[in-house]
């Protein structure tokens, strides 16, 4: 005999949950698990490059292979985010026997647990559940978020933006995400993101804002494509033209600002020549919003009235570089590197040969913004031999300069 479902919300701080399946579903529903402190047991014979991050990283363990019963000993919840039925009604009366809730992403009338349509505003958490309609409940959810102010401004599209939902052809939105906070997009990013059919995501994008999406909107992730750097971007260019031309909206949802070493601009070439309609929505940019969360402002008076970004994913000696690193080596401002940890060695030493001094203060800011923010602080002719020993992995920002300490009290 069912009934209605009976609203709870689970503390899930170091009890085990886990999920089965590896693929977009498992992508979106793990940064809400991760974020709500769970010890999340992955296991999937593959894994999305966005998972495979959050393994490097060690947030969760992964089993590679295929589900056995036992993997629910010691588990609290389990998501089953396959869409292989046969497979998922195994982990499904596994988890019965063991009296262990189990969520269905591939049927929900046979899950014993369903997975709301949640937004989150500080401390406030509201999850709404549609009576079995997820469309439903996404509505109701934006209205709350509406009404709450958590991103205020309207949940409608302006008649100007529908254009071409109404025609035979459909829409890109170039969409920044920001640097990892999933609040720190902005309303006009949130609400495009919301109307989104498709959406084409890069691998730093903030995971709590795929789990918001709609169960139907396709979701694209962009490192997965399988060819080398230029043949990959290549293939996303495809994919958002060929989605738009079906009529979808599609929004490519990228880290940070799509301009600022995103690619932007070959995406927003590649739809004009195709006659596909592009809106850019600017993001928070790394470069600027990372060392502000750690406390080191890109500029401050007296200390430094200029600030330059550089991309340091290419040595200083390659030849490929079209960095003139010993022109900023005499700038007497503010250096923000993105990219750079794995030249980091190589790019501290150039600026110091090229007369920048060995003491000036240095910072590297992991994961900035996110619940993972670490900071270490150093000079410049030490950080890199700080940031081994400290075992300090991408993405990360570095930020040489007096800034650094200029908020010291």
């Amino acid at each position: 005999m069912s009934g209605n479902p009976y609203p709870l919300g689970l503390r899930l701080a170091s009890r085990r949950v886990v999920v089965v399946g590896g693929g977009a579903v498992a992508t979106r529903r793990v940064p809400a698990l991760l974020d709500a402190g769970a010890d999340v047991l992955l296991v999937a014979p593959e894994l999305t490059p966005a998972l495979r991050a959050h393994v490097d990283a060690g947030r969760l363990r992964w089993e590679p292979r295929r589900f056995a019963p036992d993997d629910l000993d010691g588990a609290w919840l389990v998501q089953v985010a396959v869409d292989d039925r046969i497979a998922a009604a195994a982990v499904s009366a596994a988890a019965a026997e063991r009296r262990i809730f189990c969520v269905r992403a591939d049927d929900r009338t046979a899950a014993t647990a369903w997975t709301p349509a949640v937004t989150r505003h500080g401390p406030v958490t509201v999850a709404v559940l549609g009576g079995g309609d997820p469309r439903r409940a996404m509505s109701v959810r934006d209205a709350v978020r509406d009404l709450l102010g958590a991103r205020k401004g309207p949940l409608s599209t302006p008649a100007a933006e529908q254009g071409s939902r109404a025609g035979a052809g459909g829409r890109v939105a170039l969409v920044g995400a920001g640097p990892g906070d999933p609040e720190l997009i902005t309303v006009k990013g949130w609400r495009l993101l919301t109307e989104a059919d498709v959406v084409v995501a890069d691998r730093l994008v903030p995971g709590l804002l795929l789990d918001e999406l709609r169960s139907d909107v396709e979701l694209v992730d962009a490192s997965k494509i399988p060819y080398g750097p230029a043949r990959a971007q290549e293939e996303i260019n495809r994919i958002l033209v060929d989605r738009a031309r079906a009529g979808k909206a599609v929004v490519r949802l990228k880290g940070g600002d799509p301009y600022v070493f995103g690619r932007g601009g070959e995406e927003l070439l590649a739809c004009a020549e195709a006659g596909v309609p592009v809106t850019v929505v600017p993001g928070v940019t790394s470069a600027i919003s990372v060392p502000a969360a750690a406390g080191v402002p890109v500029t401050h008076r007296a200390v430094a009235h200029e600030f330059t970004v550089v991309s340091g994913h290419v040595a200083p000696d390659s030849p490929d570089s079209l960095v003139r690193w010993e022109s900023l080596a005499g700038l007497r401002g503010t250096l923000v590197i993105l990219m750079g940890l794995k030249n980091l060695a190589a790019i501290s030493a150039t600026l110091v040969a090229h007369g920048r001094a060995a003491h000036t203060p240095a910072a590297v800011i992991q994961e900035g913004t996110t619940s993972g923010q670490r900071t270490l602080r150093s000079t410049l002719g030490t950080v890199a031999a700080d940031v081994t020993a400290a075992g300090l992995r991408p993405p990360a920002i570095v930020v040489v300069g007096d800034v650094v300490g200029a908020l010291d009290t």
